[in-house]
Order: structure tokens, then sequence, then C-alpha cells
């Protein structure tokens, strides 16, 4: 399906050391709009932090065209890790917003993302296959397999399922198409740092690589039925082109 895009619009935003930071919009309707997020950038306001986020941007958009209301305005439904780009869809009213989240499984068909991970020292990963090991998080709340099933000092534990094909293997990074069946914190980085391919720029998973100053990590489609009209939506953002090239000029 043809990707839905309504009055295409691009919104630059400065952030300091983080530079330009661009959201653009895809598709928005009364009931929910579909932007990418760009690395760096969070994607919902936490407590005690002043730096700009998604949301924030969108609601500076919203009031300068005089569409902001208390009841309407933008609510998340998911979310992107800071340092991960890519498609995101919010709601525009409280209704939706419960709509979405109460029906998300069945709504959403299709999430797919686009990494470049160090090429591991182990045994290569085989051309397609599943990653289900549950998944533990620290006193810095970063996700990581466990080596033991009660997680770090009894912590809890989750089940996270992340299916992955390798699109590219080149001599030292591989590009993976990788699909979440659950929608963990850290899910996809944590699960392929665990078989030994942490994704380039990653320091929190010890990545020795960074050759484009970023996590190379990118929300690449995301497919859904719309919450009101029903209609099966297919939005799609492709990764950095360098990316490939990167991969492929190394194999």
């Amino acid at each position: 399906m043809e990707i839905p895009r309504v009055g295409k619009k691009t919104f630059r935003e400065n952030h300091g050391k983080s530079g330009n930071r661009r959201i653009e919009i895809l598709f928005e309707d009364e009931h929910i709009i579909v932007v990418i997020k760009p690395e760096g950038m969070l994607s919902v306001p936490y407590a005690g932090s002043s730096k700009k986020t998604v949301i924030n941007t969108l609601e500076d958009i919203m009031h300068k065209n005089g569409a902001y209301s208390s009841r309407h305005k933008p609510y998340a439904v998911h979310r992107l890790d800071r340092d991960t780009s890519g498609v995101m869809m919010f709601a525009l009213n409280e209704t939706a917003q419960r709509k979405i989240m109460n029906n998300w499984n069945t709504m959403v068909t299709e999430r797919l993302y686009r990494a470049v991970a160090e090429n591991s020292a182990r045994r290569p990963l085989p051309d397609t296959g599943t990653i289900d090991s549950p998944l533990s998080y620290n006193k810095y709340n970063i996700g990581f397999v466990p080596a033991s099933k009660n997680g770090q000092s009894g912590a809890k534990i989750v089940p996270a399922v992340t299916r992955y094909k390798v699109i590219a293997r080149g001599k030292t990074h591989t590009l993976f198409e990788l699909s979440l069946e659950t929608g963990r914190k850290n899910q996809i980085r944590a699960h392929l740092a665990s078989k030994g391919y942490p994704l380039s720029g990653d320091k929190a998973y010890r990545a020795k690589t960074n050759p484009f100053g970023r996590l190379m990590l990118h929300a690449r489609t995301l497919r859904f039925y719309h919450p009101f009209t029903n209609e099966l939506m297919t939005f799609e953002s492709p990764e950095p082109e360098e990316w490939m090239a990167f991969v492929t000029k190394r194999s």
C-alpha cells in the first residue's frame, strides 16, 4: 500500500549539543499523527528532565497552528529509545489513546527495524531466526539478558521475543532487519548484544565502533489498522543509505 501522506511537513528544532533535529509528519487526522522521530530526541518527557521531546515539539507545532486544546493534543501510545530514529504514532485525544493502547497487539500488525551491528566473535547467527531470551533491567534501567532465570540479584525478568533477518553481511558489521513480538525497553539492543552483536554506536552495550556518531537503530516500518476507520495503514522510513554502503564496503 502506498504510504498515506497528508500535507507532508518537516520541522527543525535546535537542541544544543545535539545539533539540529528534524521531525517529519507523515500523516495526521483528528485521531492520530504519525511522525519520523530523529535520533537523539526523547519520545516523551520524564520527571526532572527539561530536554526537548517529540511530544513537546508536536505540542509547540499545534500551538503555532492554533490546533492545540485540552481535548486535542498528542498522547503517547508507544515509545522509541532516545537514540533510535524512525516511525512513531501518537494519539490526538484521550479516547484514541485508550483505544490504541487497549488493542495494540491486534491493531498493530508489523513493526520493522533496521540495525547495523558489529560482527560477533562467536559463531555467526543464521540468516533468519528468533531470539526469545527474557530480559531483566539494572539499576540504570538498561535491559540485558540475565545469566540466570532469576535475573540480577533476584530482579524481575520479563519475556521478550525478537525475530530477525540478515540483510547484508560485511567483514566487520552486519545489517539486520528485526521485528518485535514484544515491545520491551532496549529489546533489540539487548537481544543482539547477548548474541555478540552490539549495535554500532551503542556504548551501553560496549560497542567498539561509532562511524556515524549515533546508535545505528532505525524504526523503518509501522503497519496498523486505524483505530476508528479500521483502514490498514503502512508507514515507512528507510534507514540512511550510508548504512548499507558502510556494511558492504567491508565485505
